[in-house]
Order: C-alpha cells, then sequence, then structure tokens
C-alpha cells in the first residue's frame, strides 16, 4: 500500500458518547510493557517510538490499563506524547491487580476504583480520563456497586465517559441502568464469534466495541486465512482486522505492538478493502470460547 494509504483514518471515524471523533482504528498499549503483561519495556526506546509514530499515523484513540505493568503502559504514552495532540482519545481500565507476570486478581470495589482512577489522572498526566473502563467484573463485589461507583467520578468530572470490558450482555444492560455506557471491550475476531450478539447490541444502540485478539483461534482458519491473505497481498493480521473493520461500523480495532514496523503493517488494513466473499468465508469460522482478559 502506498504511504499515502497509511492512515488510520482510512478506516473511517466513529463517535463515542456523541462527542468523541475517533478513527476506526485505534491502538492497545498492552505490548508495551514487560513479559507477562509485567514490569518495564524490554526496549523503552521503541515502545516509545511506537506510540508517537502511532499519532503521526492518525491514531486517535489509545487503549490501556492501569494493570498493564502494572502502571507503566499509562507512564509510558505520558511521556511519549504528553502534552497530548488535539482529539487523541486515551481509553484506561480498572479492575484488576497485580501480584505478578501473568497474575490477575479481582478487585473492582468502590475503594479501589478510586484508587486506580486518580493513579491514571496522575500518570496520564489528565484532569478527566475520555473514556474509563470497568476491566472486568468483580465476583466478589457488587456491579452495581462497581459502576455506581464510576457514575460518581463522571459525575464530578474525573471521567468523561464510561466503558465495560470482558462483560456478558447483562453486564452491559445493567450498567445503562446506572449509567450512559460508550463502549464495550471483549475478545472478538472472525475466529472467535462468542459475542456477535453484543457486538449487534451495541450497534443497535451506538455503542462502541473494542474487539481485542484481532485474530483469536487463527489454527481453526488458517488456511482461509492465508489464501485471503495471498489474494490481497496482505498479511494474516491485515485481513484479520479487515474483516472487524467490515463486520460493523460501531467496530474499533486496537492491535497492540511495540514494534514501529508492526504497527505501520496493522494502520495500513485500515485502507484494505475484504471483498464479500473472502469476508463470508472468514465469518464461517468460529471457535465457541473466549477468553476474558485483554
Amino acid at each position: 500500500m502506498s504511504a499515502l494509504q497509511l492512515n488510520a483514518a482510512a478506516a473511517g471515524a466513529f463517535t463515542l458518547g456523541g462527542d468523541l471523533n475517533v478513527n476506526r482504528l485505534g491502538y492497545g498499549a498492552m505490548r508495551i510493557v514487560g513479559k507477562g503483561v509485567w514490569g518495564p519495556s524490554e526496549d523503552k526506546p521503541a515502545a516509545l517510538a511506537t506510540l508517537r509514530r502511532a499519532v503521526e499515523l492518525g491514531v486517535n484513540l489509545i487503549d490501556t490499563a492501569d494493570s498493564y505493568g502494572p502502571h507503566v503502559s499509562e507512564e509510558l504514552i505520558a511521556e511519549a506524547l504528553h502534552p497530548y495532540p488535539a482529539g487523541l482519545v486515551i481509553a484506561t481500565k480498572a479492575g484488576w491487580e497485580r501480584v505478578g507476570p501473568g497474575q490477575w486478581i479481582h478487585n473492582a470495589s468502590p475503594a479501589h476504583l478510586t484508587k486506580a482512577l486518580e493513579g491514571s489522572l496522575k500518570r496520564l498526566r489528565l484532569d478527566r480520563i475520555d473514556v474509563f473502563q470497568l476491566h472486568i467484573p468483580d465476583p466478589a463485589v457488587s456491579f452495581d456497586a462497581s459502576m455506581e461507583c464510576l457514575a460518581q467520578h463522571r459525575e464530578a468530572g474525573k471521567i468523561r465517559h464510561v466503558g465495560l470490558s470482558n462483560v456478558a450482555l447483562e453486564y452491559v444492560e445493567r450498567a445503562r441502568r446506572l449509567v450512559p455506557i460508550v463502549s464495550v471491550q471483549n475478545r472478538y475476531s472472525f475466529a472467535d464469534r462468542e459475542w456477535d450478539f453484543v457486538v449487534d447490541y451495541c450497534a443497535r444502540h451506538d455503542i462502541g466495541f473494542m474487539p481485542w485478539a484481532p485474530l483469536g483461534q487463527v489454527r481453526l482458519a488458517s488456511e482461509a486465512l492465508d489464501r485471503a491473505a495471498r489474494q490481497l497481498n496482505a498479511t494474516r493480521m491485515q485481513v484479520g482486522l479487515a474483516w472487524l473493520l467490515k463486520r460493523a461500523k460501531n467496530i474499533l480495532p486496537i492491535p497492540g505492538t511495540s514494534n514501529v514496523g508492526h504497527l505501520e503493517e496493522n494502520v495500513a488494513a485500515a485502507a484494505l478493502q475484504l471483498p464479500d466473499d473472502t469476508f463470508d468465508e472468514l465469518s464461517a469460522m468460529s471457535s465457541p470460547h473466549a477468553v476474558l482478559r485483554g
């Protein structure tokens, strides 16, 4: 693809909450930290360069979380990009605690969410978080209590909009009775379609859907994916991202990487037009299982 096409704006735009206009191909900042989503980046200069290049390429939606590192991803975003360019939307999440590499412990208590929010504001050098998401419902805490906490912080002006992550439709509907919800983030791809009905619900209600793990269980569809990639002179990841962009206008893919070259490959998918027959063939590939963390 030509350099003129290498821009996230080629994917079109979506408006979150009625006032945040974002290019549909975003960036997920989980991979800029250490292995096991723990500790400092193994190549900090590369991580910073990737963040800066993402913005240069028209990415204006960056998704992160306080648990990435923990804290490392948010700190790198601020170091690389603050003062932030006009129109850049930073979405972060809270609801996990971290005790080691690959270890995640639920904590969506109001006290923890409040502490996490204050920490994210400080690390990101912001007075208000554009989109603050509950990372996952906590089985030991009332879901309504978690959401009421975020609603209160929204009312106080520390959160602009509230989002959800790793949720079934029941939680989306319950949350919307307490506070407006502008985004849902679940694992989803052409090969991992458990949350199809959540995508459709969000589309009907103008709620952005941020899929993570955009290639899903590719081993189930590797032949079709490889064939599509060859026909379109594209990479497997580009084809997977193009499928998501074609699936629904409210889908906002957030592929992550800590490598500028990989980032550019991902952004090029914004301009990749997937033929209908290829879309249909990939759509027939699905996995009934999803692992909730992203």
